[in-house]
Formats: C-alpha cells, sequence, structure tokens
C-alpha cells in the first residue's frame, strides 16, 4: 500500500462545542469530510473502531489497526488513512473527544491528584499511543461516554483520562519534532483572519463575499475554502455563533427571547427558533428555564419546630 503523503500544510479544523458541554464527543464514518490531514488547538482523544491502515500523527507514519487509541495535544496535525475498496464506506469508524486547553490546565493545575494527567498531556504534544489493558479500559469508557449526559458525562470522561494516564508502560509517544508543524500555512493564517472577523461580527448581516474579501478570495471559491478548512459550511458556522451567543443572553439576563433573537443577528423569530433548536435540541424559552432551574434551584424550607 502507498504511503499516505499530506499536502502542504494540515487543514486547520474548528471545534464547535454545545453551549452546554465542556468537550465534544463525537463519531462520523469514513471516507468523511473529517477524516483528512488537519489540525486544531485542541487536544483530542481518537479511537479507530474498525479497519487498518496508515496513521500520521505529526512527523510519525506508521500502521494502525482496529482499536488504535491515540492522544493528540494542540496543533498537532493528524490523520488515518483506512485500506478499504474505493466506494465502500466505514459507519462510525471513528470515535472521539475534544477538548480545550484551558479544560487541560484546569485538570492539571486546580486537582493535586490529576498530575499524572498533566505528564501525559505534556506527551501529548507529541501523540501519544495507548495499548494493553490501558487501551481496552479507555476504548470502553471513550464509547460510554456517548451514552452520558450532563454530569455523569463529565464524571465519565475525568475517569477516562485519570486510567489513561496511570500506566506508563502501556503508552509510546510518536512524533519528534510535531508541535511545530503546520501552525503558519498560508491557508491558517487566511482561516485565523476570518474566523477572527465572524466572531467580532456575527450579529449583524455577512455576505459571503464579504467574508471572502477578509481572504482576498472570490465567494465561491472561499465557500469551498471554508468547508474544506473547518469542516462546517459558512452560513451553519455563522449561526452557531449567533446561538452560542444567545444562550449566555438566555442564561444570564431578563431579555425577552424576541430581543435577544434580533441582537444576535437573526432577522425574525422563526428562524431564530428553529437554527437554535438544530444547535440545541430544544427552544430558547425551554433552554431558559432549564437555565434557570439549574443555577437558581428552589430553596429548601426550613423545618419549624
Amino acid at each position: 500500500m502507498l504511503e499516505p503523503t499530506p499536502p502542504n500544510g494540515p487543514a486547520l479544523e474548528v471545534i464547535l462545542c454545545g453551549p452546554r458541554e465542556s468537550f465534544r464527543w463525537a463519531t462520523h464514518d469514513y471516507p468523511h469530510h473529517l477524516a483528512k490531514w488537519h489540525c486544531h488547538p485542541e487536544y483530542e482523544l481518537h479511537l479507530i473502531r474498525e479497519s487498518s491502515g496508515r496513521m500520521m500523527i505529526g512527523d510519525h507514519v506508521g500502521p494502525f489497526e482496529a482499536g488504535s487509541l491515540i492522544l493528540t495535544g494542540p496543533n498537532l496535525p493528524h490523520n488515518w488513512v483506512s485500506a478499504i475498496e474505493p466506494g465502500t464506506s466505514l459507519r462510525e469508524r471513528d470515535v472521539l473527544v475534544q477538548f480545550s486547553g484551558e479544560i487541560a490546565d484546569r485538570l492539571s493545575h486546580a486537582f493535586a491528584e490529576f498530575a499524572e494527567v498533566a505528564a501525559l498531556l505534556q506527551e501529548a504534544a507529541f501523540g501519544v499511543e495507548f495499548i494493553g489493558e490501558t487501551a481496552e479500559r479507555g476504548r470502553k469508557k471513550l464509547c460510554d461516554i456517548g451514552e452520558l449526559e450532563g454530569p455523569h458525562r463529565l464524571l465519565a470522561f475525568l475517569s477516562l483520562m485519570a486510567d489513561l494516564a496511570t500506566r506508563r508502560a502501556e503508552r509510546r509517544t510518536l512524533s519528534r519534532c510535531a508541535p511545530a508543524l503546520g501552525l503558519h500555512t498560508s491557508a491558517s493564517r487566511k482561516l485565523e483572519r476570518v474566523i477572527a472577523f465572524l466572531g467580532a461580527h456575527f450579529r449583524r448581516d455577512i455576505a459571503l463575499q464579504e467574508a471572502a474579501d477578509v481572504c482576498n478570495m472570490e465567494a465561491t471559491a472561499f465557500s469551498r475554502f471554508f468547508k474544506h478548512q473547518t469542516g462546517h459550511n459558512f452560513s451553519a458556522y455563522v449561526n452557531h455563533l449567533r446561538v452560542q451567543a444567545a444562550c449566555q443572553l438566555l442564561a444570564t439576563s431578563d431579555k425577552s427571547i424576541t430581543d435577544i433573537c434580533f441582537e444576535t443577528g437573526f432577522n425574525n423569530t422563526a428562524n431564530f427558533n428553529r437554527r437554535f433548536f438544530m444547535v440545541c435540541g430544544e427552544t430558547p424559552s425551554g433552554y431558559r428555564a432549564t437555565t434557570r432551574r439549574i443555577q437558581r434551584p428552589p430553596l429548601m424550607q426550613r423545618a419549624t419546630a
């Protein structure tokens, strides 16, 4: 089999967590538009459930097989190329969690008991492959996270990271100089500019060509570029930014839902409700009610004599 050959630079993937998530759990098929040579600022624990092939982790190229479990650090390029027949596909080949450096710092510095996790996260800068019983336990716990919600989901994630960190003999680092790869490509600089632009202006109408102008590109070419680099359609990404902002206002202000709709860039309440439900799985009013119950639980009444 031919060695996979990465392009000049990895694509920069944009990771979007839900409004009530501190980390992202996901699965995807293969082939898939996210299954490519890419990097992102987040840590990623990645399980290949089936197939074998060649993996690229930073400057490491080597074989993988079903059950391979790899932890990659921030901006470490990676890809897994399965050896399958043309025209065939694998359902949910990949199971993964992605979490930010901020979450990693909290785990590492807030709890003395997580010193071993801090050491593991340092090694992740070069890519870590798990083997033996550690890999076996990690595979099961990673898959189980998808069945959980709320605090149970978070506790399962913490248990997973603790398990992975405790057996140094059952892991190996993969890359030699990976953190320096792909951080300043032409494509990544363009994407960083447009992401910053969208973050500053998503509350107003943004034409596709206006965003394309930030990258000095024609609109159609920019649309393809944005989807290829981030894994998200341009309009879907902008709407996600708006919903995230709406979630913040619903949880922390007494503004009406109509006011929040227009303040966050939506042009009518029907579109706002539809887009909000697509991202959060509930209506804005339902989200506000649930958030308020979580933030302000009813006070226990004092027992009377």
